[in-house]
């Protein structure tokens, strides 16, 4: 994020609270069904599938809750964005639903099936700079030039807020840590407010290379060009104000994942688990090996991956096989307690011979 773009984070993305998240919920309830869950056994970990989003990502949430709160609040501007994709496409899509204009500026070199995808939600795309601050810069002038509102990828209130809806849709499954991938942070964010007054742990992993927000949490400020990686979706050069604060107060811990983890781990997906992730979509399973817990979720953020990246992904890495399982109690997600009682013996009236006796069935009950 550019320096200039730091001052504007701080001084109108406003501040975000649980309540901002549960209505959020409201509000999109309408539009956002849940995404399901699926139990990775092969990992001993709970996938939150947002991969089978709306536009393929979570970002859909924060975008969408971002409109409507604006639309609550009488803001009927036309909306522009800076994204390599998923963003891009989450605002396209919600405007296209609410009949909003949109623009989004996308770097040269975004992949080719997030520009299609904005596109095809009728949102106009500007192509402009080698990187996202370069795309950045450029659609905070057109904001100013023309007097659009000008949507930040994380480091926004209501954005944030849409995103932790996810941790809302986990909280009735109890889980007792859930690993969110973190590139701005906003996703982080928003599900340690909903989950951490729970006591669930909140865990973010990052690339290595492309870890801005866990050197800004250890102190370090410096602005350093992120690396290239399979993570496209997390490559952000400076995290959000708004966010930094927030994941300072709610994360546990950051786990830092190496390129080869992370081209592995969506290699397995794909291959036993029937799921197709991006890279920054696979990088909580992939640091999910580091983390302890008995009910571990982590969070498969994104599915747009480019059909030959994926395709030379699968030619290429041959994953290890994985070891063979322990002996353990199956693993299932928790469901309404039922009481079984015994229904007392009913004898035939039209025979006395105990061996006529019905056997003792049992009613089933809600708690």
């Amino acid at each position: 994020m550019p320096a200039t773009e730091q001052g504007t984070a701080e001084g109108d993305a406003g501040q975000v609270t649980v309540a901002d998240v549960l209505a959020a919920q409201a509000r999109l309830r309408r539009f956002l069904p849940p995404t399901p869950l699926h139990h990775a056994e092969r990992f001993g970990t709970w996938l939150k599938l947002e991969n089978l989003q709306r536009t393929g990502s979570y970002k859909v949430r924060g975008a969408l809750n971002a409109l409507l709160a604006g639309r609550e609040r009488g803001d009927l501007r036309p909306v522009i964005c800076a994204s390599a994709g998923n963003h891009a496409q989450g605002v396209a899509w919600a405007a296209h639903r609410l009949g909003v204009q949109a623009i989004t500026v996308m770097p040269f070199g975004a992949p080719a099936n997030k520009i299609a995808g904005v596109s095809h939600w009728g949102a106009t795309v500007r192509q402009h700079g080698e990187n996202y601050d370069e795309a950045w810069a450029f659609a905070v002038a057109l904001a100013d030039r023309h007097g659009y509102r000008f949507l930040s990828a994380f480091d926004d209130a209501d954005v944030i807020a849409g995103q932790g809806t996810v941790g809302l849709e986990l909280a009735p499954h109890a889980p007792d840590v859930v690993i969110v991938p973190i590139g701005g942070g906003g996703l982080a964010s928003g599900v340690g407010l909903a989950l951490r007054s729970q006591g669930v742990r909140i865990v973010g992993a990052q690339v290595e290379g492309v870890d801005s927000m866990a050197r800004v949490l250890r102190g370090d400020l410096q602005s350093i060009a992120p690396l290239p990686s399979l993570a496209d979706g997390v490559r952000v050069r400076v995290p959000g104000f708004l966010t930094r604060r927030l994941c300072a107060a709610l994360l546990d811990d950051v786990v830092i994942v190496r390129e080869a983890e992370l081209r592995e781990t969506l290699v397995r997906l794909a291959l036993e688990e029937n799921l197709i992730a991006e890279g920054a979509g696979a990088l909580a399973l992939a640091a999910g090996r580091r983390v302890a817990g008995r009910r571990k979720f982590a969070v498969v953020s994104g599915g747009n991956i480019d059909a030959t990246v994926l395709a030379s992904l699968l030619n290429e890495i041959r994953p290890r096989a994985p070891r063979k399982p322990r002996r353990r109690r199956p693993e299932t997600l928790r469901a309404p307690a039922v009481n079984l009682t015994p229904a007392p013996a009913v004898m035939p009236p039209s025979s006395p011979s105990p061996l006529h006796a019905a056997v003792p069935a049992f009613e089933e009950t809600s708690a």
